[in-house]
């Protein structure tokens, strides 16, 4: 039997990223987590994924410390991209699953024109919304295309609906969305290109709770801590089944996609009914 499938989570330290690696990890394969600056936080997920791991090992199964790797990558930079790409594949051997995770908004207010005009906002979000997973299918095309691989964006259900957090953000999210299917068409047939849209996600808690156990409580501010209680209350109220979207379930949608040898191009929305 052939060494393990390997996939590269960006911003996967903490979150809806974190989710994907424990995920994929129980499901067997190899994992690369990217983080920008927090070292800590990468390094006890790693801990935890190999802890994990070890004790469903099998008997003369690889040690677990060469199964999962972080690696430091700034993904507003297409060079920081591509030798993220390169670190990967010289670490594992191959790569079968990307998921292009990351993403920014600075939310303002959505009625007013004049909160929504700021030129660093729009040249940020579009930066990282749209062009870091443009960057990031290039760099890592090749070893896809060897694996016929899958390539996954997180997008977002303001990508959708409309505004979200700013004007900025759901613009660009809406490009990030329609680029995944100019993408899909680039790269078939061997590689197969999709999104996930979530709603709102409360992402911090499994995070803290392992970084807790270690005793390193350094947790910095997850998505959802953008947006005050009474946004998120509303949120949840505007859902058809009243409650937040799980970020176990995101993960599972994102399993599902790389492993459809059926689906290239789709946004697969994630709301709780919001939408409806």
């Amino acid at each position: 039997m052939g060494p393990a499938q390997v996939i590269l989570v960006t911003a996967g330290s903490a979150g809806l990223g974190a989710a994907v690696a424990r995920l994929f990890s129980r499901q067997g394969y190899r994992v690369v987590i990217n983080y920008n600056t927090d070292s800590v936080r990468a390094e006890a997920l790693i801990a935890e994924l190999s802890a994990q791991r070890a004790e469903v090992a099998e008997v003369g199964e690889e040690k677990t410390t060469s199964r999962y790797v972080s690696i430091q990558a700034d993904m507003s930079s297409a060079p920081e991209i591509q030798r993220l790409v390169r670190e990967t594949y010289a670490a594992m051997g191959r790569i079968d699953v990307v998921v292009s995770n990351g993403g920014w908004t600075k939310v303002r207010d959505t009625t007013s024109i004049d909160d929504n005009v700021f030129e660093e906002d729009w040249d940020r979000a579009f930066n990282m919304n749209v062009k870091s997973h443009l960057w990031l299918l290039e760099a890592s095309k090749r070893y896809l295309e060897e694996t016929e691989g899958a390539f996954i964006t997180t997008a977002s259900l303001a990508g959708v609906s409309g505004v979200g957090s700013s004007l900025a953000y759901g613009t660009t999210k809406a490009a990030q969305i329609h680029m995944v299917k100019g993408l899909a068409c680039m790269v078939a047939p061997k590689i197969r290109v999709n999104s996930v849209s979530p709603g709102l996600l409360q992402t911090v808690r499994k995070d803290i709770q392992f970084l807790m156990k270690k005793g390193k409580l350094i947790v910095k501010k997850n998505w959802a801590t953008r947006f005050t209680a009474e946004q998120k209350e509303a949120h949840r109220q505007g859902t058809k089944l009243k409650r937040f979207v799980d970020v176990d379930d995101v993960a599972e949608q994102v399993l599902g996609l790389a492993k459809s040898k059926s689906m290239t191009g789709t946004n697969i929305i994630v709301d709780a009914g919001y939408m409806l």
